[in-house]
């Protein structure tokens, strides 16, 4: 059996042990945490794929029982989302995944749960995209510079003033999810780039008590979004696989409690 792959950032004694989703020969799946970029271009900040480069060049277990000389990541999940990153472990598998992402396919399922309701049960999103000049990393809606960008959304749970929402994009826009339900005014909860709330429990519960001066710690404190399934067709076989990650504990907690208060 191959050994789990620990990786750690010594400035902060922060540690993760991530969850293999799927394995072989050509692909690597792992579930990112919330609480670990995908990628950062800063060097005090960690990311899931400066610490594998790590691993890798300096010769972490995990990574020589793989042999490995490179993972890349072939799609992108957003900084404190959580979910499915799917590895290629060659520059042609890569290639060959890149394709797939950019075509205009449903192969990859988000759950979110956001601030409102919508009107209707199904619905799509399809305003143009852009890089937001003044935010990197961010997107703006832009008819005139923006790319194509499509996302499907249906609902899969009512709540109080909130709503789960099952989130299909058929581009591959970072950030594009996010982006799109902001434009239409059913914000993420927690989206830093939508001003959003954290879910908070004494916003759920009439007869909350607060805990002395203590400050209240929310249900879930980051976007609420997270990459539930990716889907592809296999560099090598050719046969579609599809990879799940199942929801994380902030995820379940406050959806317990939106159902038990909320519903």
């Amino acid at each position: 059996m191959l050994p789990p792959i620990k990786l750690s950032w010594r400035p902060s004694n922060d540690f993760w042990e991530l969850s293999s989703l799927f394995e072989d020969g050509h692909l690597l799946a792992l579930d990112k945490p919330a609480n670990l970029a995908l990628a950062s271009t800063q060097e005090d900040e960690p990311s899931l794929t400066n610490l594998i480069a790590a691993g890798i060049r300096e010769g972490a277990r995990w990574a020589t029982a793989r042999g490995l000389t490179g993972l890349f990541a072939a799609n992108r999940v957003e900084p404190d989302g959580s979910g499915v990153v799917l590895f290629a472990k060659s520059r042609p598998v890569l290639a060959e995944l890149t394709s797939q992402f950019g075509s205009c396919q449903p192969n990859r399922v988000y759950c979110g749960v956001v601030k409102g309701q919508p009107r209707e049960n199904d619905f799509e999103v399809t305003v143009p995209l852009a890089p937001h000049p003044g935010r990197p990393g961010g997107l703006v809606v832009s008819p005139g510079r923006g790319k194509k960008s499509i996302t499907r959304f249906q609902v899969l749970e009512r709540f109080a003033g909130y709503a789960l929402l099952r989130c299909e994009p058929l581009t591959h826009r970072p950030g594009q999810v996010g982006s799109h339900l902001r434009w239409i005014g059913l914000p993420l909860v927690a989206d830093p780039f939508a001003g959003g709330q954290p879910l908070l429990l004494s916003r759920l519960k009439r007869d909350y008590r607060f805990k002395g001066d203590q400050p209240e710690r929310p249900l879930l404190g980051r976007t609420a979004l997270h990459l539930e399934r990716v889907t592809v067709n296999h560099p090598d076989s050719g046969e579609p696989v599809s990879i799940e990650a199942p929801l994380p504990k902030d995820f379940r907690v406050a959806l317990r409690y939106l159902r038990r208060y909320a519903g």
